[in-house]
């Protein structure tokens, strides 16, 4: 299948690890030209180091493309304590989650939207969670976050469709990711010491209970799912939640 995205400009925020570095990697092996915009730098690929939380840093990387076609925003964060139930976690708890899963993500839309406008082609993706369409009780400042990046994905996609613009999202379940790590710390840490198990064998346990497929998704899969979204095969595809999560949702 051609992609055709050879030459294309592609933003990817929080590209230089986990999910995001895998497409930022396949937007390259696309032939696309790949800029990141994470606090991490990628070994290879252009990084700008900056905070999705401040509009201006957002605002001065946007403006350092002469063009731009496609935009994504994979960036995620937990609160880093567990959650369940939802008053184990102080209100003060929930503000640096909301800003950087979804703030920053309107940050990035709102950067680039007169560069996308004016070209009247392109698409951006977000990269939510199954957390978010099912509400998790793992960590629910999380999946309201990424309940409320779907919203904004839904709106975002009205506004850019007149000028030719589609806005998606994808959605993963289970990766052995960072932030899934972070996940299995906070639920062990609310354990006696005589139950608490390994990361190995809590995520096993939890792959058989949620994913009806009972496997690890990859950050691949996203990879290649986020390069054919950008390109003309999906050309109409837009407002969409696309879940690769092993049938969790489905499950749910």
């Amino acid at each position: 299948m051609q992609l055709n995205l050879t030459g294309k400009n592609v933003a990817v925020f929080g590209g230089a690890n986990g999910i995001g570095r895998a497409i930022a990697e396949g937007f390259v092996a696309e032939g696309a030209c790949v800029r990141i915009f994470d606090r991490a730098v990628h070994p290879t690929i252009t990084t700008t180091q900056g905070d999705v939380t401040s509009y201006e840093q957002v605002k001065a990387f946007a403006a350092g493309f002469e063009a731009i076609d496609h935009v994504v925003y994979s960036v995620g964060v937990g609160s880093g304590k567990f959650g369940f139930p939802f008053w184990n976690l102080e209100p003060g708890d929930w503000a640096r989650v909301l800003d950087i899963n979804l703030i920053g993500a309107v940050n990035a839309a709102q950067a680039f939207s007169a560069q996308l406008i004016a070209r009247s082609s392109g698409s951006i993706l977000v990269l939510v969670s199954v957390a978010g369409q099912i509400g998790s009780q793992t960590d629910p400042p999380y999946s309201a976050a990424k309940a409320g990046l779907i919203n904004f994905m839904q709106c975002a996609a009205k506004d850019f469709a007149p000028h030719g613009i589609r806005v998606n999202a994808l959605s993963p379940g289970m990766v052995q990711t960072g932030l899934n790590e972070a996940v299995w710390a906070a639920s062990q840490s609310q354990l006696p010491e005589a139950q608490r198990r390994s990361y190995a064998v809590w995520a096993e346990e939890k792959i058989r209970k949620v994913s009806p497929l009972g496997r690890w998704q990859t950050p691949a899969e996203y990879a290649a799912m986020a390069v054919f979204l950008a390109s003309d095969h999906a050309k109409n595809i837009t407002g969409q939640t696309i879940n690769i999560d092993g049938g969790q949702v489905m499950h749910a």
